[in-house]
């Protein structure tokens, strides 16, 4: 990669009104390049490691002629700052790293970035400070994407997810089963190798337990991944049904204020409604929609089409039924357009009677994953249970789903649940092929593979295009 030796600066808090602002310089050098920039009592080239000094942001002189003792005018002046100094490798880059602390607002970080880059910095590049400590090995990949993940965090289970991630949890369970996979290489390696010397070229049972056991902890950390996903990029409900099933009467309910207009005559929403709220620690986009129903006018039909678009990008389905009632047709058919998707089923209206049992729209929804509650929107009857089912059909536990403890770590990142997959059905084909009997050449090149795939999560093996892919995720100054 290009500009590894450069001093790279950018301003490292957010824009706008606050107390403080900081500005960040690293690289071989950016103690004396910041020398120009800052006024105090000690030069920042020869202060000591993690240090702070008190002193004044100037903007650096203008090269040109010397000029005689006296002459030369006082340095302009940008802000009052805290120089904070950082030597390599105590550092979060392991270079040498500046963090100026100026006032907070939206000119004085900028004008010191300005004199820092003045002075010869480069701006650095997106997560540029956070792909130098990648490649000066203080963080792995999967640490350093925890990185990016804390900053976008929107709930506690999301935030305490990346930081179980930047602690290196993950990537020490890799780092066990990669080694698990390894030691089987090695054993498989010798007895193509060295049959005689070591009782014969079979792959022993042991080998193969141990083959078929880091698979099945790799189809665990994937199982448990759908949720880990949710809770690190949120998931989108929408809610379906027919008119007049009280949808809207719901939707408020579930976020306990009146959001949608609620009228007892058909056809009242006509656009998508979306709210944020959280759900076990999913940030969640709960979607209300028009009711289903055909021959509404020219309006109403484009709300119609709206909310089927809606359905097919939704993690979940929320089907609200009017469980006073039997099944009509369109209720039928919104069941043909939800089949096969995850859906909770909120039977609607359960205090004006049940003339609709649960185990008849059930039927409607075989093979798909799906729970079914009777609920009331106009007494309050059932709603709570429908925050713990939706959590449920998001991939959260049981526990979890009840308010239980943060999300296990797992494949919760496409990338690393990609690689694992990878990984798993390699692992999967050297097992069978050893109990098939085949040459352990075959089973040594599906080991080697799923070992490589696991190694891409923890960046032991990651080409410059996939890193540029992953830090451009990042903002400028992390």
């Amino acid at each position: 990669m290009d500009g590894l030796d450069d001093v790279i600066a950018a301003i490292a808090t957010a824009p706008g009104a606050a107390g403080l602002a900081v500005v960040r310089a690293s690289g071989a050098g950016a103690l004396a390049l910041a020398d120009q920039v800052f006024r105090g009592g000690a030069r920042l080239a020869e202060a000591a490691a993690q240090t702070l000094h008190h002193g004044w942001a100037v903007w650096p002189e203008e090269p040109g002629p010397a000029r005689t003792p006296g002459s030369a005018s006082p340095p302009r002046r940008l802000d009052e700052v805290v120089a904070a100094v950082f030597r390599a490798p105590r550092s979060y880059t392991r270079e040498d790293v500046v963090e100026i602390s100026c006032h907070g607002g939206r000119l004085p970080a900028q004008r010191v970035l300005a004199a820092l880059l003045r002075a010869g910095a480069r701006l650095a590049r997106p997560g540029e400070f956070t792909l130098r400590a990648f490649l000066s090995g203080r963080l792995d990949l999967a640490q350093a994407e925890a990185v990016a993940d804390l900053i976008h965090a929107e709930t506690r289970a999301a935030h305490e997810l990346a930081l179980a991630q930047l602690a290196g949890g993950l990537s020490r369970r890799l780092d066990a089963l990669e080694e698990r996979v390894a030691d089987a290489l090695a054993e498989v390696e010798a007895r193509v190798d060295f049959a005689e010397d070591v009782g014969g070229v079979e792959v022993p049972e042991r080998i193969v337990a141990e083959i078929e056991a880091v698979a099945a902890t790799l189809a665990q950390l994937l199982a448990s991944g759908a949720y880990a996903r949710a809770v690190r990029e949120g998931a989108r409900v929408v809610m379906v049904g027919r008119p007049n099933v009280g949808k809207s009467s719901l939707f408020n309910a579930l976020l306990g204020e009146e959001r949608s207009i609620v009228t007892p005559h058909p056809g009242t929403t006509r656009d998508l409604v979306n709210e944020r709220l959280e759900i076990a620690g999913v940030p969640v986009t709960l979607v209300d929609t028009a009711g289903w129903r055909e021959g509404g006018d020219a309006v109403e039909s484009i709300g119609v089409g709206r909310a089927r678009d809606a359905l097919e990008r939704a993690a979940v389905a929320l089907w609200v039924v009017d469980r006073s009632v039997a099944l009509e047709e369109e209720d039928r058919r919104i069941a043909q357009r939800i089949a096969g998707r995850p859906a909770l089923v909120a039977l609607n209206k359960s205090d004006l009677g049940q003339g609709l049992e649960p185990a008849a729209v059930g039927a409607l929804l075989d093979g798909a994953p799906r729970r079914v509650v009777a609920v009331s929107a106009a007494t309050g009857e059932g709603v709570g249970a429908l925050a713990p089912a939706l959590a449920a059909l998001l991939g959260a536990g049981e526990e979890r789903a009840l308010g239980g403890g943060p999300p296990e770590l797992s494949a919760g990142n496409p990338r690393h649940a990609e690689s694992l997959q990878r990984a798993h059905a390699a692992l999967e084909r050297a097992a069978q092929a050893a109990r098939a009997g085949e040459p352990g050449e075959i089973v040594a090149l599906e080991l080697r593979e799923g070992r490589a795939a696991i190694g891409e999560v923890t960046g032991r093996a990651v080409s410059d295009d996939l890193l540029e892919r992953i830090f451009q995720r990042f903002c400028v100054g992390k």
